[in-house]
Formats: C-alpha cells, sequence, structure tokens
C-alpha cells in the first residue's frame, strides 16, 4: 500500500485522539466514585430488608403488647370485682369467704406473672424500635452519601463528555483527509490488536510492540520509497517513519 508520508504522520495523529478516547471511556467506567455507588446501592438494599424485619418485629411485639395489656387489665377486673365482694359483707358462708380470699390469692400471683411478662415485653419493644430508629437513621445519612456520588460521577462525567466530544471532532477532522484504503487497513490492524493500529518508528524501535528492531530490518526500511505503508514484522502494526526513527 502506499501513502503519502504527510498521510502517514497524520495518521498517528488519529492513532493519538483514538488512544485517548480508549482512555476517556476506562476513566469514565472506573471512577472511583462508581465503586463506592454500587457498594452505597449493595448497602441501601440490606439496609431495606433489614429495616422491615426490624419493623416486622416491632409490630410483632406490639401485638404481644396490646394482648398482655388486655390480660393483665382482665385479671385486675376480675380481682377488684373479687375484692367488691368481699368488701361488700353480703358472703356470710365462712367457705365460700375462703375461696374467694384463695382466688384473689391466685390472681395476684397471676397478676404478677404477666406484668413480669407485660414489662419483659415492653423492653424487647423499646430495643426493637430503637433498632428501627438506628437502621433508619443509617439509611438517611447513606441516601445522602449516595446522591453526592451521583453528583461527583455526573460532574465527572461532564468533564470526561466535554472532552470526548472535542478529541472525537479532531479525530474524524484528520481521518477526513486521509485515504481511504489507509484508514481502512488502520482500523482493521487497530481491532485486532488492542486499538493501537499505528506506531512510530522512535530510534529504531516500534512503538506498537516496543522492540527494538533488526539492523538489517532497519536498513531494509531505510530503503524503503517514502509513501510505502510499512508493517512491522513483530506486531503486524502500521509502523510510521518520523523524523525521530533514526534511520540516518
Amino acid at each position: 500500500m502506499k501513502a503519502d508520508p504527510s498521510a502517514q504522520l497524520a495518521l498517528l495523529q488519529v492513532q493519538e485522539r483514538d488512544t485517548r478516547l480508549t482512555q476517556l471511556t476506562h476513566k469514565a467506567d472506573n471512577l472511583a466514585e462508581r465503586a463506592d455507588l454500587a457498594e452505597a446501592n449493595a448497602r441501601l438494599e440490606r439496609l431495606r430488608k433489614e429495616i422491615i424485619a426490624a419493623q416486622t418485629i416491632v409490630s410483632d411485639l406490639e401485638s404481644d403488647q396490646r394482648k398482655a395489656d388486655a390480660d393483665v387489665d382482665l385479671v385486675r377486673e376480675r380481682s377488684r370485682k373479687d375484692r367488691d365482694l368481699l368488701d361488700s359483707g353480703s358472703i356470710g358462708d365462712p367457705k365460700q369467704l375462703q375461696n374467694l380470699q384463695h382466688e384473689l390469692e391466685s390472681l395476684a400471683r397471676r397478676q404478677s406473672e404477666l406484668e413480669d411478662v407485660e414489662l419483659e415485653i415492653m423492653e424487647r419493644l423499646e430495643g426493637a424500635m430503637k433498632a428501627v430508629g438506628v437502621l433508619t437513621a443509617e439509611q438517611s445519612e447513606l441516601a445522602e452519601r449516595h446522591s453526592e456520588l451521583e453528583s461527583a460521577i455526573v460532574a465527572h462525567m461532564s468533564v470526561i463528555d466535554a472532552e470526548r466530544a472535542t478529541v472525537t471532532e479532531e479525530r474524524n477532522r484528520v481521518a477526513a483527509g486521509l485515504p481511504a484504503d489507509l484508514v481502512t487497513l488502520y482500523e482493521k490492524v487497530r481491532a485486532d490488536h488492542g486499538g493501537l493500529g499505528a506506531a512510530p518508528l522512535h530510534r529504531g524501535r516500534c512503538e506498537g510492540c516496543h522492540l527494538q528492531l533488526p539492523p538489517q530490518e532497519l536498513v531494509d526500511i531505510a530503503a524503503a520509497p517514502a509513501d510505502e505503508v510499512l508493517r512491522c514484522e513483530e506486531c503486524r502494526r502500521i509502523l510510521v517513519r518520523t523524523p525521530e526513527s533514526g534511520l540516518s
């Protein structure tokens, strides 16, 4: 393939901009905030589940507390009625009075037991509600951090996209002035070699594979017509001669 030396040098400009575009894409995909955001998203999801579980515990304990309160109230009401009956003096039968007294004592023990249960439930409920509060506060704090990270990513991407647009415009402008067959070859080689399709020959070394070329190969390159499109024998990238190639 033949191409004017100036076109070959311009191809290096295209490559430089393609390399920069690749770097910008890598930078955009690997912003530190993206990893932090992913971690925040995962933690927010865990918190959501933990809060639901904690709220369910609170709801269950509130139900248990209502039942315990009702049980205590029932025993208290029964004790009050028995106490009123005992204090009324309407019962004259000693055995009946004794049975009533025994029932009052039994009810007192039952009330004490139920009040212990009631107190235990209240303590557990207080702890569960505190856990919900802690988790909710953490969720709120993390949500704020999440918002900050999203804003930071938007700001970074604005800068990256602006540079990307400028570099793309420059790249397309330079590429538009190059021979179509040279650009086609460049694109094919670039696709096959990790995005690097053309490299300068610098002081006898291919900057594509970073290998020093053998002396005889350098002699052959120096003798080749200036418009001949060369390929590195090692990496097969387009090898562009420059004033810094070290051929003279």
